[in-house]
């Protein structure tokens, strides 16, 4: 019988249709609490207020990636002028929503969605884009999109933009979240063309592919180009993304099997000619692959092809001359327009047929851009030696000169190590008078981060709260002039440039149309931001803001100070000050002394007498915070948003950090490793992924897990010249068919474990099954150990979940060949955990869709000052989840219980048609186990900056934000810090974001 505080039986509802939750209304209000008195003499109270909500109809779950739908009404205060636009979108989505289907929520969970079995999960019909082509385009250009320079986690996109028609050069992750913040349309997106096939270049992919499917009822796809090793991507992403997005995936040149051997039958010289893709009215794209010339003679590997891309535009007609049309006896009309695109026509007046050389001027060449990416030095002998190219050479001895084509622009996508060679530099003078952009991973405009609108966000928070939100890690001036140094050491002659060269920067644009415009466009790159100017804008918008970040500092520093004391009475009894609480550190108390009255903290709502009061009443300190140092764990929450990356949160991801120890990561989602960047800076991301002991994956829907091939290939580049052990990567079985179909496109260097032989059951079975050095019995006498049989035997019969009818249809044992590789996989995440300081490790099964999972991790015990032996704390993370006894019973007295809250409190049916959480759910679990603190995060990208909730329950809660750092050391004051959010975000207007993917995505 679940406990009386928490819900788990709901009205009868139905599933949501297909639609994303891009379909409904995005606007919600601030946040849902009472109106208490307010005292018009404190600048602190002038707050705002939700006011009486309406149910919103229920909406669809997406297709392949689990969406956030629903929606609601806006409520009152500041965001009633914009209540009218909300009720439109609801009257629009009502009339969207098709008939409900399915009757089987009545437990409180989606039971079809949770065995894998609803509509939602059906293929679609996924159709290419149609458009009528015009060859006479009054816009083109090239622009540069998340060139990643203060990052430097992936390799920059280009988009060529037409009139009717739009191409992107590489995905790499954070693409979506670069193109929502500055308004770039990927919906509109026709082709895909990949320089290479790595992580680094199409990690974005997956995330952009699941997007255009849950667009409109029936989704969209788009054409994928890429050398041959794309093969390999579109396998691996079968596994998680519905094949209709998939079948327009076109490879082309030499074919190389996974061992290296050439599959096709043709010479290899035949492919050094260019491979034309597209070839219409508007351009003609060839591509020139490059393989790699290894010194030592090895033989090119799958993801060692990279590739130029040729962008020839039609020739530029001369101007019409309607003189000499009349003279031909020509009437104005639509045969002026069909001489312009090049037709001939009948003479209207004479006998004759008039051609486009009768009365257009003399034609000029087309413009043309070439995409090089020359990753390394090994690719560089076949550049400089492509046939393919002469034709494109100011200085060609192979080509007549009415045969050379002019070049415009030259955009470089290799590394500084690679561009600014002698060679390469010599190579690039080639091309004369073409103008080259060097948009490869350059130490420059740090200043400007990718994702501007994310920073300011953090500027601010971390200006509130420096100690919950650190500065973002960003290079000092010193290490940037030092590996400077290093690149030009590693260059053979860096000290002179041969040609003009322009540093790329984001969405710096080509102009190629219309020709007078003909050129470089800098009109459109973003201004600068530093931390004090997004301050200074602050104090201006908020001034009362100083006073609440000067409020936060006191209340740190007296908690800095608190000392953990025993107890003479009780031995087992923990006393804590908590001089935060006191009247003198209230908010109020501040502007009280300033105006010369005595102060009341009925003046501001977040800290009246019933917040005291409720904080009060909390249960003491856990014994596992005892002397508890900074060094010992903290996790940093790298993305905070479900479904989708947007423009403030990103998707799933917690950095758990061990300090000396090591660290984990629970959940991997696209941009991982660019939050950990911003986070700890270049280097110290290098040194956290390098540090990484363990990768634990909840599920297989893509916004948890499509981060890791670029996490595990870096950590792999990292460390291939230090001895080390694969990485252990814990998760549900799916996704090791996509990690072992993807590493014959990469080395990922890990070992894999199933979530469900780290259920409790399962290792408590496994540790049963070791003798008393934690080994498993050896038996010289027989091939094999017969402990090691019946440890197998044990742990596949402890796989079963019975508990529910639900789960025991997709809990099911592995098979006896799996559980006995999985044995010393287990002995190895035994060893990680003894070297990490944790007790263990182990999965929880959690109702959400098909192999869904939580995690507990407990730290060993250790003696304190007085030799008496403190238990260990206590993590609990829950994936994504409906509220569940399973996950209540394991964070019983957690000490720190982190939650999914993706849905405010009135879309309860939301939250179970799609089996998430609302707030007070996941509120109600921590408080069901009894939990010390509890984390809300994964919120819909409806809630840009901060979700809705309701503040009387949230007196062990914090809300999560990206790139937020919660220490150990700090739980006790966690709660403390959300009122003060209210002040830093009461002028928001909650619908900006979801406005903004709503206008991204929608074709």
């Amino acid at each position: 019988m679940p406990p009386p505080s928490l819900r788990l039986l709901f009205p009868s509802s139905s599933p949501l249709s297909k639609s994303s939750f891009l379909g409904y209304s995005l606007s919600r209000s601030l946040f849902c609490i009472p109106r208490p008195p307010l005292t018009p003499r404190s600048p602190l109270t002038a707050l705002c207020y939700s006011g009486a909500r309406r149910r919103r109809p229920t909406g669809g779950g997406g297709g392949g990636r689990k969406t956030s739908g629903g929606g609601g009404s806006r409520g009152g205060g500041v965001f009633h002028q914009r209540r009218r636009a909300s009720t439109l979108r609801e009257e629009r989505d009502r009339a969207r929503a098709p008939e409900m289907e399915g009757k089987e929520e009545t437990l409180g969970f989606n039971k079809r969605r949770a065995e894998g079995r609803d509509k939602s999960d059906k293929p679609k019909a996924l159709q290419l884009k149609t458009r009528k082509l015009n060859p006479v385009n009054t816009i083109c250009y090239v622009q540069i999109l998340g060139t990643g320079m203060d990052t430097q986690d992936t390799s920059p996109s280009v988009l060529l933009f037409f009139d009717k028609q739009r191409f992107i050069f590489n995905a790499g992750e954070g693409l979506q979240r670069f193109c929502t913040e500055h308004k770039i349309k990927l919906s509109k997106i026709d082709h895909i063309f990949l320089t290479r096939v790595c992580s680094e270049t199409a990690g974005g992919l997956p995330g952009l592919l699941l997007t255009l499917a849950g667009i409109g009822e029936e989704g969209m796809s788009v054409n994928i180009w890429g050398p041959s090793d794309l093969n390999y991507l579109v396998d691996a992403m079968r596994s998680f993304i519905p094949n209709a997005a998939m079948v327009h995936a076109h490879s082309f040149g030499v074919t190389v099997n996974g061992d290296g051997t050439m599959l096709s039958s043709s010479q290899f010289g035949k492919f050094r000619d260019p491979i034309t893709i597209i070839d219409d009215e508007v351009v003609c794209i060839s591509s020139i692959p490059l393989n790699p010339n290894y010194s030592n003679g090895s033989i090119p590997k799958p993801g060692d092809i990279a590739v130029i891309y040729a962008c020839e535009l039609p020739e530029i007609k001369g101007k019409f001359d309607p003189v000499k049309a009349a003279a031909l006896g020509l009437k104005p009309g639509p045969k002026y327009r069909e001489l312009q695109l090049g037709n001939s026509v009948m003479s209207d007046r004479l006998n004759i047929t008039v051609h486009p050389s009768d009365v257009l001027g003399a034609s000029s060449p087309g413009p043309i851009i070439l995409l090089v990416d020359c990753p390394t030095k090994f690719h560089m002998a076949e550049l400089l030696s492509a046939e393919s190219l002469n034709c494109y050479y100011r200085d060609s001895d192979h080509q007549p000169k009415e045969n050379t084509k002019t070049v415009n622009c030259v955009i470089h996508l290799g590394p500084a190590i690679v561009t600014k060679s002698a060679d390469y530099q010599k190579w690039m003078k080639r091309f004369s008078t073409a103008q080259h952009i060097m948009a490869g991973h350059e130490i420059r405009n740090m200043e400007i981060p990718i994702l501007k609108s994310s920073a300011r966000i953090s500027s601010q928070l971390n200006y509130l709260c420096p100690q919950l939100f650190p500065a973002r890690g960003c290079w000092s001036s010193q290490q940037t002039n030092d590996l400077s140094l290093e690149s030009n050491e590693l260059c053979e002659d860096s000290s002179s440039t041969l040609c003009e060269i322009i540093q790329a920067e984001n969405l710096l644009k080509f102009h190629l149309r219309p020709y007078s415009q003909l050129g470089l466009d800098r009109s459109a790159i973003p201004d600068s931001l530093n931390h004090e100017e997004v301050i200074a804008n602050l104090l201006s918008e908020i001034p009362e803001i100083a006073d609440v970040s000067k409020n936060v500092n006191q209340f740190q520093q007296s908690s800095a100070e608190v000392k953990l004391s025993k107890s003479e009475k009780d031995d087992n009894c923990i006393m804590v000050e908590e001089p935060w609480l006191s009247a003198s550190s209230s908010v109020n108390n501040v502007h009280a002394e300033k105006e010369g009255r005595d102060s009341s903290e009925e003046d501001i709502p977040c800290l009246n007498d019933r917040w005291n009061d409720n904080l009060k009443d909390e249960h003491d300190i856990p014994a596992c915070l005892e002397n508890i140092s900074r060094e010992d764990m903290e996790i940093v929450l790298l993305g905070t948003g479900s479904s989708q990356p947007s423009k403030y949160r990103n998707v799933s991801s917690i950095f758990v950090n061990l300090f000396s120890k090591g660290s984990l990561l629970l959940d991997c989602g696209e941009g991982t490793l660019g939050q950990l960047k911003r986070r700890f800076g270049i280097k110290g991301a290098d040194d956290a992924v390098k540090g990484l002991k363990c990768i634990w994956i909840s599920h297989i829907h893509a916004d948890h897990h499509t981060g890791l091939a670029r996490i595990l290939a870096l950590r792999c580049q990292l460390l291939k010249d230090i001895p080390h052990k694969p990485l252990l990567v814990i998760g549900p079985r799916p996704l090791k068919r996509f990690l072992d179909a993807y590493s014959k496109l990469e080395d990922l260097d890990m070992q894999f474990l199933d979530c469900r032989h780290t259920l409790e059951a399962s290792m408590d079975d496994f540790h049963g099954s070791l003798d008393s050095r934690g080994q498993f019995p050896e038996n010289s006498d027989r091939e094999g150990s017969e402990a090691e049989n019946i440890a197998s035997r044990r742990v596949e019969s402890s796989l079963f979940a019975p508990q529910s009818k639900m789960q025991s249809y997709w809990k099911r044992p592995g098979s006896p060949v799996d559980t006995a590789v999985a044995l010393p996989v287990l002995m190895r995440l035994k060893e990680l955990l003894s070297e990490a300081g944790l007790e263990f490790l182990y999965s929880v099964p959690v109702v959400h869709c098909p192999q869904a999972f939580g995690v507990v991790l407990k730290a060993a015990e250790r003696p304190n000052s007085l030799g008496k032996t403190i238990p260990g704390w206590k993590l609990v993370y829950s994936g994504d989840t409906r509220p569940c006894q399973a996950l209540i019973n394991a964070s019983r007295d957690a000490t720190l219980l982190i939650h999914e809250a993706t849905f405010e409190d009135t879309m309860e049916d939301e939250a179970i048609a799609k089996n998430h959480s609302t707030t007070k759910e996941a509120v109600g679990v921590g408080k069901s186990a009894g939990a010390f603190r509890v984390v809300l995060t994964h919120f819909s990208q409806r809630y840009p900056k901060i979700p809705v909730f309701n503040e009387a329950d949230m007196q062990r809660t914090c809300i999560a934000f990206d790139l937020m750092t919660v220490n150990l050391a700090d739980l006790p004051m966690l709660p403390k810090f959300l009122p003060y959010l209210k002040v830093l975000f009461r002028n928001e207007m909650v619908g900006d974001e979801s406005d903004d993917v709503h206008e991204s995505f929608i074709y």
